[in-house]
């Protein structure tokens, strides 16, 4: 490959992941639009993402990767139920907590993911590392301080057991990373689904609350999904992570143009503290990854 077509993939790689992480930053506002109970939102967005992402494998032939993904078995259902019980408290954090609060929080996965590839990969965790998880503790006790009551402490909650689910699931591909990725996030739409059915009435809801998780479920979620899965064939995870920092401060934003949800003090201090210290952890990460490279050549 020419040095001209890696720069061009590269840029590919760029433009499809940027534009995916704008689409997906708007879930918070959609999940708080949809204007129903958490159960319920939970139920449809797990449903309707699996039935979405289903159709688009069948309408573009791709048998061969939901064959791949059931061959895996065991290891297959247990990325679908980290990554749909993460989805789960996600939706349960932004109904409990502010938007900003649930997003900062959930940024926080990639170290949680560092933690978990030394439980289980037996992976070395540079002192680098170690420092950045320090700086990112001290940036949730911060958002954490934010908590005025009790059910405000305990969507932060979730969100910090979201990013955990997110992370240790981040370790398990890693080790899988062959394990396609569309019939993935479909499987585990069904198990986000499965979850909420004890606990909610998905058939009592407005039809502007079907509406909006229509859009949620079959056309906003998706297509994040798509953009970020192909792109991320052309960009390092450091890469990737960088631009899923993005999610994390839009989130907050068009939450706030549509409804005039403001930020705590403590809540933007400590997201600074988080945002900048894994800005420039993953910089970094891509920085020895060129270097290590640039010595190959």
């Amino acid at each position: 490959m020419s040095e001209r077509t890696g720069v061009r993939i590269h840029e590919r790689g760029i433009v499809t992941v940027t534009a995916g992480v704008i689409v997906l930053s708007f879930d918070a506002l959609l999940i708080r639009l949809a204007g129903t109970g958490a159960w319920e939102v939970i139920f449809w967005r797990g449903a309707l993402i699996a039935l979405s992402l289903t159709l688009f494998l069948a309408l573009s032939r791709r048998w061969g990767d939901i064959r791949r993904f059931l061959a895996f078995g065991q290891p297959g259902f247990h990325v679908a139920l980290l990554q749909g019980a993460g989805s789960g408290l996600f939706v349960l954090a932004v109904n409990h907590t502010s938007v900003a609060n649930t997003v900062v929080l959930i940024a926080t996965a990639p170290l949680f993911a560092a933690v978990a590839s030394h439980f289980f990969l037996k992976e070395r965790i540079e002192r680098r590392t170690w420092m950045a998880c320090v700086a990112v503790l001290l940036g949730v006790a911060l958002v954490f301080s934010s908590a005025l009551e009790w059910r405000q402490g305990l969507g932060n909650l979730y969100a910090v057991l979201a990013a955990v689910c997110l992370g240790v699931n981040l370790t398990l591909l890693r080790s899988h990373h062959e394990m396609p990725r569309m019939p993935l996030v479909a499987a585990s739409g069904i198990v986000t689904a499965a979850i909420a059915v004890p606990f909610g009435s998905p058939l009592l809801i407005s039809p502007e609350s079907y509406l909006v998780l229509g859009i949620m479920g079959m056309v906003q979620m998706p297509v994040a999904l798509i953009l970020i899965t192909a792109g991320t064939r052309y960009l390092s995870s450091p890469e990737v992570s960088l631009f899923l920092l993005l999610e994390t401060l839009l989130g907050p934003l068009w939450v706030w143009m549509a409804l005039g949800e403001t930020l705590t003090f403590e809540t933007l201090a400590g997201g600074g503290v988080i945002v900048l210290t894994l800005l420039f952890h993953s910089l970094g990460k891509m920085r020895r990854l060129s270097g290590s490279r640039a010595r190959r050549r």
